[in-house]
This record gives C-alpha cells, structure tokens and sequence, in this order.
C-alpha cells in the first residue's frame, strides 16, 4: 500500500476518532451539567457514542491491517 494510502486510511480513523469523542464529550457536558434535567437524551446519545466507536474500531483495524 502507497503512502498516500495509508495516510488517507489514517486520517479517516483520526477523523471517526474525533467524532466519536465529540460524542462523548457530549454525555459528558449532559452528565455534569443538567444531568437532572436532560436525563431522557442520555439514551440517545448514548447510542450515537456506542455507534461512533464501532465505526472508529473499524476504521482502525482497516488502518492497522494496511500497516502490514
């Protein structure tokens, strides 16, 4: 596999990465903020963390198993 290959497999994981903890930043501010009051969209973002993280996993093992 090419350099630019490999580095446009990297910056598709950095950029599932990224969203995945823009995510979880997400439940975090909800958490420490208006946990009380905001508690019925933890679900939901829940589920879109969970679905983020899958998608980064898999970008990195595509990104890993190119390395080789």
């Amino acid at each position: 596999m090419s350099d630019d290959e490999l580095k446009t497999l990297k910056k598709e994981m950095s950029s599932k990465k990224r969203i995945a903890m823009d995510w979880a930043s997400q439940i975090h501010d909800l958490v420490e903020d208006r946990l009380l009051a905001g508690f019925d969209e933890l679900p939901g973002l829940t589920e879109k963390t969970v679905a983020a993280c899958e998608e980064f996993h898999k970008a990195k093992e595509v990104y890993e198993q190119a390395q080789k």
